[in-house]
């Protein structure tokens, strides 16, 4: 079982120095973080800090699954059409899109999905986990812990390990990882596009 521990993760610039991120998943694993709109990536899964209003990077030729994660509301403006975006609520936008954030509430921090246009999709799902019912993450899928407490486990004879505030697990169809507690779980699924 592998997880992916959030306070491990370097902070990164905005490549237009709006904000901070941090890289939770990149595939290839060897393409580094400032890549993404020369090939260097094929999908991305980072968690960004937006203390100021302002423009969003581009990424063109992918697309965008953002996902307010903490703080109430972000104003996303894509392609000069206003959207708020609260809490909880994965939004859907192109990486060609003209984007720009306001923060009428404060401070945000957001989780983004980004995948390459026509070669992968991902998805965002956001679910209330269970004491009694263990939630598993598949191959392909990453579960972030988002609040509350959770344990994550492969149901063996293993000691389940205790998950921090969005620390991910990576999912795997040997040996399923399931993850128990209670509060908010992010699933971020990554399918390749059929030919």
């Amino acid at each position: 079982m592998e997880i992916i521990r959030f306070a491990d993760l370097k902070a990164q610039p905005w490549r237009n120095g709006g904000g901070v991120t941090r890289e939770v998943a990149v595939h290839p694993g060897s393409a580094s973080p400032q890549a993404g709109t020369d090939g260097g990536w094929d999908w991305r899964v980072s968690i960004a800090e937006v203390s100021k209003a302002g423009d969003f990077s581009a990424y063109p030729g992918m697309d965008r699954v953002l996902t307010v994660v903490e703080g109430e509301l972000l104003l996303l403006t894509v392609d000069g059409v206003e959207h708020p975006l609260e809490k909880y609520r994965p939004y859907r936008f192109s990486g060609d899109a003209a984007a720009a954030g306001a923060l009428p509430t404060g401070n945000i921090r957001d989780l983004n999905v980004i995948t390459r246009t026509g070669v992968f999709k991902g998805y965002t799902s956001i679910i209330e986990l269970s004491k009694k019912r263990a939630h598993p993450v598949f191959e392909g899928q990453l579960g972030i812990l988002l609040q509350g407490q959770a344990t994550a486990g492969t149901g063996g004879d293993e000691q389940p390990t205790a998950l921090e505030r969005y620390d991910a697990v990576v999912g795997s169809d040997a040996g399923t990882p399931e993850i128990l507690g209670r509060g908010f779980l992010a699933v971020v699924s990554i399918d390749p596009v059929g030919d």
